[in-house]
This record gives structure tokens, C-alpha cells and sequence, in this order.
């Protein structure tokens, strides 16, 4: 079974805000070397869920876990993601397609959120 890690944002008009998702997916792919990683971006950007997750099929993948790249859980990440997800299924119905959760909360995001507050300007 091939797994596809397709990460999905909000999306944004700003250009450089899009491009983060674009970086934290090649970090994941540094680390798994060979790993089908896709972005997305609910509204506002391109490639949609929808396109995404036809790029993890055309792809080879047979499974795809959806990481939202949200901190809490809210409605993006408990309905419209789900709903995103069960839109774009209908395209790939032998696809096996998780959601994970958000990524909450975790003491390295302390570490994180710490470093940002002592770089302030």
C-alpha cells in the first residue's frame, strides 16, 4: 500500500503565505525520502483538495492521510475538511482517505512560540 501525506491549509490572496505550505511539505519529503506529499488549499488558492488528491492517485497512491495545517480544531478542521474530503472521494472511491487531526497542542510548539517572542521586533 502506497500513503500519500497530502497537508491542506486555509489558503490565502498573499502569495508568500501559500508558499509556506510548499515548505513544510519539502521538509516532510526530506524526511521521507521517496514519499508521495502533496499541498492544498481549502479556498483562495490553487490546487484545491479536489486536485490534490487526484495528484496522489496519478501518483500511485492507495492511501491518503489529509494533515490539516491548522492548530486547533475548529470548523475548517472538523466539518469543512471532512466535507472537502468526502467531496473529492466520489473521484477515487478505492482510495482510502484519513483526516488527521490538527495539530494542537505539543510542548515543541511552546519551544517555537518562544523563540518568535524573543525574535520580536
Amino acid at each position: 500500500m502506497s500513503r500519500a501525506i497530502l497537508l491542506v491549509d486555509h489558503g490565502s490572496q498573499l502569495p508568500d503565505a501559500n508558499h509556506l505550505l510548499d515548505r513544510i511539505a519539502d521538509a516532510v519529503r526530506a524526511r521521507l525520502a521517496g514519499a508521495i506529499v502533496e499541498v492544498a488549499h481549502m479556498e483562495l488558492a490553487e490546487p484545491s483538495l479536489a486536485a490534490a488528491l487526484e495528484r496522489c492517485a496519478a501518483r500511485g497512491a492507495s492511501e491518503v492521510v489529509v494533515c490539516p495545517y491548522f492548530l486547533s480544531p475548529g470548523r475548517h478542521t472538523s466539518r469543512d475538511i471532512p466535507q472537502l474530503v468526502a467531496q473529492a472521494r466520489t473521484a477515487h472511491p478505492a482510495l482510502t482517505v484519513r483526516v488527521a487531526a490538527p495539530l494542537g497542542f505539543d510542548e515543541r510548539l511552546v519551544d517555537v512560540l518562544l523563540a518568535r517572542a524573543d525574535a520580536a521586533v
